[in-house]
């Protein structure tokens, strides 16, 4: 088992959640129950996974945790990004949050790469 709450990639995590939750609550109500939602789940999956994987019994359950949570960044991504495209997220915002996104993906990925599973 691993220290999640000591992962770096969890913490880059939970600030990610953090600063989308923030954003999403300025998206139209009537995306309340549509694009919102999937956002915050989305994005709330991405530590979600990666606490859960650390408290499974082997490399192996948690590696497989990683891919998940690597997973759904890259669908939080493309939704940051329709967000963009429909005005709901200003450009520097849109451009912050996709270099977040990514720093985890590049952290995430890292991280995978060290179990030999």
């Amino acid at each position: 088992m691993h220290k999640y709450k000591e992962l770096t990639v969890w913490k880059k995590a939970m600030d990610l959640v953090a600063e989308i939750y923030l954003e999403t609550v300025t998206f139209p109500d009537k995306e309340r129950f549509n694009l919102i939602s999937q956002i915050n789940r989305a994005a709330v999956s991405i530590p979600s996974n990666t606490a859960e994987g650390a408290g499974r019994n082997s490399d192996e359950e948690f590696r497989h945790s990683l891919s998940i949570a690597h997973g759904s960044s890259y669908k939080l991504e493309t939704q940051l990004i329709l967000s963009h495209k429909l005005q709901y997220v200003e450009e520097d915002k849109s451009n912050e949050l996709l270099a977040s996104i990514e720093e985890f993906q590049k952290m995430n990925y890292s991280l995978q790469s060290k179990f030999n599973v």
